[in-house]
């Protein structure tokens, strides 16, 4: 099984949703472990593969999204977990985009240095 770390304040963030949220994260997290895929999980846009993937959870009337890579042989990495705030369309936000991009450069670093 692979392990799961957790980028920035990527836990911290998870761990201030609702409970049934950090359940089904947690699930889904739970799977990409096993080499699996919830059935809510899907690429994100912007990164060309499923190599990183976006869990939307909808919970009473709001959307949560909890996005993490499955790129390395060893580990997920969570990148990121927030409510969705905007009711304007699907995409998620510039300033979330640009974070996660971020935090994906910090894990690929995390990987070489405690896996390669």
């Amino acid at each position: 099984m692979k392990a799961v770390h957790f980028i920035g304040t990527s836990r911290n963030d998870l761990g201030t949703l609702p409970e049934e949220v950090k359940r089904e994260a947690g699930f889904s997290i739970y799977l990409a472990q096993r080499g699996d895929k919830a059935i809510n999980a899907v690429p994100l846009k912007g990164f060309g593969n499923a190599k990183v993937l976006e869990v939307v959870i909808n919970e009473r009337g709001n959307t949560f999204r909890i996005i993490y890579s499955v790129r390395f042989r060893a580990a997920v990495y969570v990148l990121h977990a927030f409510q969705k705030k905007s009711k304007k369309g699907s995409k998620t936000p510039r300033h979330e985009m640009e974070l996660i991009v971020q935090r994906l450069k910090v894990a690929e670093h995390h990987y070489e240095q405690h896996y390669a």
